[in-house]
């Protein structure tokens, strides 16, 4: 059956394509216009807003809740303090990414889980003895994702807690007589946030959210404009950069946190004895230097690309829509080195770009650029490679994403 968000009716008011697809059996806009490329730019230079309601939500509370989620959870929840959020992962235990989170904690004892793939079983089998309990809340609650540098005035006069929120940090606040959470999360590489509400209160909420947003032309956009501004943002996709290892049929599908780009989640690990699923197969791996992938952004030599499609009588390509399949990397000798994930023009950055994986010894160096690789591609029906650089995540990631307010 396939299901709608509580803000759909009011976002389908304003999508004027019609055009959905499916997330965990609810429908999602693809975009709302005739041009995504709009509504990418509303979030770059103004204000957007993202139904981001099919997340999964759990609630996970009781007196053992913090010690369940220290045993299962990548990053150490014990250091994220009440009014504070983490984005997390967790692994099998061989060390390789099951899914990833957000884990807001709204107390010493109850915490929301936000995933984009149901995990509740998964978690429910660990918990054992311990005294915690879970509560699948995905029904529950909308959320509305307003991001962009004009985000923080947009919502000031409606939530005025976004002027005092750092960065992961989240607050009780009302709109109108709606209680909501707002927070200052997101899945842009931008200023933003998020805010969650019943969903019995959600169109209220929304239509506040829209008149205020107006002066400042905020407008909706969908998951081909959030393609784009996540892969700027060096956010992986799963399904996308990585598979969830209970569901890959090999190896080759899995990936750890190194391999996955997440490596800065593990910082400080060796020194810790905390004992987490997977945490024995990962300290194995950061000890003997194992990992078989280093996660990188790829920059391609523009001026190359120009010539190889002006050389066969073509225009060069500067297509923003994000490649639906891999791309193969390789060496100055023809040996493959690594492959690309994503792969887009760069609408801001006015570049090729793309999230790859290449051998550790490839990886960027301290100045943040790594050594020229070659990207597999196809023109007139012809394969040729052009020439990128290996580069750190993130080429888009403006100071306003974390300073302080």
């Amino acid at each position: 059956m396939i299901r709608t968000t509580p803000f759909h009716p009011r976002l389908s008011e304003l999508n004027t394509q019609g055009l959905y697809t499916h997330w965990q059996g609810y429908l999602s806009a693809l975009r709302y216009s005739h041009a995504p490329k709009h509504e990418y730019f509303a979030v770059r230079n103004g204000v957007g807003l993202f139904d981001t309601s099919p997340l999964f939500k759990y609630r996970v509370y009781g007196p053992d809740a913090e010690r369940f989620l220290a045993g299962v959870l990548v990053r150490d929840i014990r250091t994220c303090r009440p009014g504070r959020a983490q984005y997390t992962l967790w692994c099998d235990e061989r060390g390789f990414v099951m899914d990833d989170g957000v884990v807001f904690r709204h107390s010493d004892d109850d915490f929301l889980l936000t995933t984009a793939r149901a995990s509740l079983g998964w978690f429910q089998d660990l918990a054992g003895r311990m005294q915690v309990a879970f509560e699948d809340v995905s029904d529950a609650y909308g959320v509305l994702a307003i991001q962009g540098p004009r985000s923080r005035a947009a919502l000031r006069d409606l939530l005025p807690a976004v002027d005092e929120l750092p960065f992961m940090g989240h607050a009780p606040g009302k709109v109108g007589s709606a209680p909501v959470t707002v927070s200052r999360t997101g899945y842009t590489g931008d200023l933003g946030f998020e805010i969650t509400v019943d969903s019995g209160d959600a169109l209220e909420v929304l239509d506040a959210v829209l008149d205020a947003g107006r002066a400042h032309s905020l407008r909706p956009y969908g998951e081909e404009a959030m393609g784009m501004l996540r892969i700027e943002a060096g956010l992986p996709l799963v399904d996308v950069e990585w598979h969830n290892s209970r569901l890959a049929f090999t190896d080759h599908e899995r990936v750890t946190p190194t391999e996955l780009g997440m490596g800065w989640m593990l910082r400080g690990l060796l020194d810790d004895d905390r004992a987490f699923v997977g945490g024995a197969a990962i300290r194995g791996e950061l000890r003997e230097r194992s990992s078989r992938w280093a996660a990188v952004s790829i920059v391609v030599d523009w001026q190359e690309w120009d010539r190889l499609f002006r050389d066969a009588g073509l225009l060069p390509t500067k297509d923003e829509n994000p490649l639906p399949y891999e791309s193969m990397l390789y060496d100055e000798d023809g040996a493959q080195v690594g492959y690309v994930t994503s792969f887009m023009y760069s609408p801001v950055l006015q570049r090729h770009i793309g999230l790859a994986r290449v051998r550790p010894a490839l990886a960027p160096t301290a100045d943040g650029l790594g050594p020229v690789v070659r990207m597999e591609l196809a023109i007139q029906h012809h394969n040729t490679t052009v020439a990128a650089r290996t580069a750190r995540y993130a080429l888009f990631n403006p100071a306003r994403k974390t300073a302080k307010p």
